[in-house]
């Protein structure tokens, strides 16, 4: 049996289904990540994607309990160069193929991905549809509908994604120090915290500044979470406030995107965003360089932040100069565009949770 790929330039690419056998349209990302496919699918950010991973055979360690950042998967389809059947780890309980099936997610294995990812390197990120043939294979009028269909699917940015990913009402593991706003948090942010000693009280997306403070958090953090910042104005509102009341905050990936409108700036998309484990960011302060685990579409646009705001920008990438860090010249107020926590990828940055948590005066001496 086959199953193609069809994205909104026309380009199509047949290879072998696996996974759930279901259709999808989504956009279509790539992922630079050679390890922590398990992370990769199970991070809520990538909710309404596809991912294409770059490494060559994915699978090889199977699925284990300590992978997950999140209750399930939340790609809409994973696409490789080739699936490793048999998985070889003494932590396997399963095999990805198996994960991803019974979760309804579909993957495609088999087709030139290097061909994939220079495409939507060159063209930026792209719409796509992935469908199963049946046993003739696809008919030019089945190829003919599904770059159609291709064309007609929604991007990130007409969709709600945030309210599938997040908390529905508050989570209060302890006396909750930390008040975490859940945009679509994965699970290695709220361990990064509990590693040092402080347990977080997890709040919806939608929770109101009033509702937050009214607990006397001792900080605030704002997660990441799919989809476009600008589809959440009421949390930027929001955010207004929070961080007007002198409590210290910590914005990662979305929630940095979110700090940054609620300073006044504005986002826009990447050609292609920053997917994986490799990429170098510089703090202009200290002019140390650290690789960072990424996962984004969206920016916020350096020259639009008002200086008024009283923000600046505090780090910066080195391979395409887009913002990684707003602080606050004033107020106890800080985001990265990155994921500090890592998972997958490099524990350069984690010493922010321990900034962060000096700023709300829990640290651990």
């Amino acid at each position: 049996m086959e199953a193609a790929l069809a994205l909104e330039d026309g380009s199509v690419f047949v290879g072998e289904p696996f996974g759930a056998d279901t259709d999808v349209a989504a956009e279509v990302v790539f992922n630079t990540g050679i390890t922590g496919y398990q992370e990769v699918v199970t991070d809520p950010s990538y909710r309404g994607q596809m991912v294409v991973m770059t490494h060559p055979q994915i699978g090889n360690y199977g699925v284990a309990d300590s992978g997950d950042e999140s209750v399930r998967p939340w790609v809409s389809a994973l696409i490789v160069r080739e699936l490793a059947e048999q998985p070889h780890h003494w932590e396997a309980r399963a095999r990805l193929e198996d994960f991803l099936r019974n979760f309804q997610v579909p993957g495609l294995q088999g087709i030139d991905t290097r061909a994939l990812v220079r495409r939507l390197r060159e063209s930026g990120t792209q719409r796509g549809v992935l469908r199963r043939g049946g046993s003739a294979g696809f008919a030019p009028s089945d190829l003919h509908e599904l770059r159609e269909a291709a064309r007609a699917a929604p991007s990130v940015s007409q969709l709600d994604l945030v309210t599938g990913v997040s908390a529905v009402l508050p989570v209060v593991t302890s006396e909750g120090e930390i008040a975490v706003v859940d945009c679509g948090a994965k699970w290695n942010i709220l361990r990064s915290l509990e590693r040092r000693g402080v347990r977080p009280r997890v709040y919806p997306w939608n929770a109101s500044a009033s509702e937050i403070l009214s607990s006397q958090p001792r900080g605030i953090l704002i997660s990441n979470g799919p989809g476009d910042p600008a589809k959440l104005p009421t949390v930027v509102d929001e955010l207004r406030t929070l961080v007007s009341s002198g409590t210290p905050v910590l914005g990662i990936c979305l929630g940095h995107q979110l700090l940054g409108l609620a300073a006044g700036a504005t986002t826009n998309r990447l050609p292609y965003g920053h997917h994986g484990g490799n990429h170098p960011v510089r703090d202009l302060a200290s002019g140390r360089v650290t690789i960072t685990t990424q996962n984004h579409e969206f920016q916020v646009v350096a020259d639009t932040i008002p200086e008024s705001s009283g923000f600046e920008v505090s780090q910066i990438n080195l391979n395409d100069n887009s913002v990684e860090g707003l602080r606050h010249r004033e107020l106890p107020v800080f985001s990265v565009q990155y994921h500090p926590e890592g998972c997958p990828g490099p524990q350069d940055s984690q010493p922010l949770f321990d900034e962060f948590l000096g700023l709300s005066e829990l640290a651990q001496p």
